[in-house]
């Protein structure tokens, strides 16, 4: 262990991190996982209490409140979006995930203690925009600090762990379905504070992103970094050489842009509006193939398919979860493997093809009682989820932090927060409402634009499997900033000397 210089946190300056690179990644990857986990949780904790009669009895919910009492959660995610990134530039990646954490603790407590719709929604704006902030900083966060080798299986299996939360949330909200009392909605609220109580726990044990020290002037700790991260702390490692070297050659170069950091910077050149465009389409493109549906209404899903027992229904929350995390989990091992643009046009492809047959399934089997045909359609909502599950919730954090540089990477995550946030919303608070007007028909408008997706992945997407976040500059810039070799060339053990000049140490 050694001392370690930290920023702006409410415990010492001082912080003692480990002197083990595979420590210090198990622990930048655990705390983020442990962020992405009260988003899963709450999304799949609100799935079980729209099937408790007790929630929905206490707030006497309709369609439109039960709506409202849903999505207002991206209200909060929204109000991040275009806020929370400039606090992760300026205070820092770690400080930023702190008070992300402390906001989210604060929402769940008003949300346990909830007496009426407004003070239940009010709750969940502020859930929203904690989660949010986590989702937006996590991410540049693990992308900036762990080691190329590791950056894929850190970034994917953050949003992975959306299903622990879910799967921990199915569990509790089944277990406390038997109860007749207000703590049968209360007890799986309050249970959302533990994870952000964890996040606050490890934080001073992790050090801050070298690309943010870099940037503020911080090279020698910058360096310490890259080092602890990737050798152990051995700064004399052609590798950390070769990272450091690159770090601060593109910083260098990005911040003799004018205003940098500023918004306009993400519009000002073909290859940032490239970058803006890549990101914002995985936003939109995640939340709208389907997923909303059985993420928060399963229980108007499966009641549509022919399955209206309550506990059945949470049964079948439990079950979802658990399969889906597992298909994330290939899926994230094939996002290295196989890279990014084919994971995701496979996802597509198949989540696609099982959302029709939910809707034809639906169609001919939702009012009879031909079991077979409902145990048909089930299995097809799972597959279209487990399609889901390989590509989209891996990527959706593996691929914009990537195709962001560093300039516009704080933004950048925003404006992707603003888009799925404002997407979800969208369709979180229209999509019952669809549901109960058209049903069956919804899912196959949703699965026909999804057919668009396609083309445009094909079409527009870049690789980035392989290279460091300054690497990928080659790829939608035309050049590299720095004239560093490409590192997996030098940990392949090229010869090829790295020079670092003293005065940027």
């Amino acid at each position: 262990m050694r001392a370690f210089s930290g920023t702006i946190l409410p415990f010492p300056v001082q912080n003692r991190v480990p002197h083990s690179s595979a420590l210090i990644c198990a622990l930048l990857v655990g705390c983020s996982l442990i962020t992405s986990t009260t988003f899963g949780y709450d999304g799949s904790m609100i799935n079980g209490l729209n099937i408790l009669s007790s929630y929905t009895d206490y707030f006497e919910l309709n369609t439109v409140t039960t709506s409202l009492n849903t999505a207002s959660v991206w209200i909060g995610g929204i109000l991040a979006g275009v806020s929370f990134n400039k606090v992760t530039d300026i205070l820092g990646r770690r400080p930023a995930l702190f008070w992300a954490a402390v906001i989210t603790l604060v929402a769940v407590i008003l949300q346990t203690a909830a007496q009426n719709i407004a003070m239940f929604v009010a709750a969940r704006i502020l859930i929203g925009f904690g989660t949010t902030a986590s989702a937006l900083t996590g991410p540049a966060y693990l992308a900036e600090t762990l080691p190329m080798k590791w950056r894929a299986w850190g970034l994917g299996i953050f949003n992975d762990a959306y299903y622990v939360g879910g799967l921990i949330a199915a569990g509790v909200t089944y277990g406390t379905s038997f109860m007749q009392s207000t703590w049968a909605w209360r007890i799986p609220s309050v249970v959302q504070g533990a994870f952000s109580i964890m996040c606050i726990l490890i934080l001073p044990f992790i050090p801050e992103s070298p690309r943010w020290l870099a940037y503020h002037g911080r090279t020698e700790e910058a360096l310490k970094v890259v080092a602890l991260t990737h050798a152990d702390g051995d700064v004399s490692d052609p590798v950390v050489l070769t990272q450091y070297k690159e770090i601060i050659d593109t910083l260098e170069f990005e911040k003799s842009l004018p205003r940098p950091l500023s918004l306009k910077q993400m519009v000002k050149t073909p290859s940032a509006r490239k970058r803006v465009v890549l990101c914002t389409s995985v936003a939109v493109f995640s939340t709208v193939a389907g997923n909303v549906i059985v993420s928060y209404y399963l229980g108007q899903m499966l009641d549509n398919a022919g399955i209206t027992n309550q506990t059945t229904q949470l049964q079948i929350n439990i079950i979802l979860n658990a399969f889906c995390l597992v298909c994330s989990l290939v899926g994230t091992y094939y996002v290295e493997r196989l890279g990014r643009k084919p994971t995701a046009v496979i996802s597509i492809t198949t989540l696609t093809v099982f959302l029709f047959l939910v809707g034809g399934l639906t169609k001919t089997y939702g009012n009879s009682t031909n079991n077979a045909g409902i145990y048909a359609t089930v299995a097809c909502i799972f597959l279209f989820m487990g399609a889901y599950s390989f590509g989209w919730t891996p990527l959706l954090y593996v691929y914009p932090p990537e195709v962001l540089n560093y300039a516009i990477r704080a933004n950048g995550m925003g404006v992707l927060q603003l888009a799925l946030n404002g997407t979800a919303l969208m369709a979180v608070f229209s999509f019952p409402i669809a549901l109960a007007a058209i049903g069956w028909k919804m899912y196959i408008i949703n699965a026909a634009w999804n057919l668009l997706e396609i083309p445009f992945v094909l079409w527009y997407w870049v690789e980035t499997k392989g290279k460091t976040l300054e690497e990928i500059d080659e790829v939608l810039d035309g050049e590299k900033h720095t004239d560093a070799p490409d590192l997996i060339r030098v940990m392949r053990g090229s010869s090829e000397k790295v020079y670092v000049d003293d005065e940027k140490q």
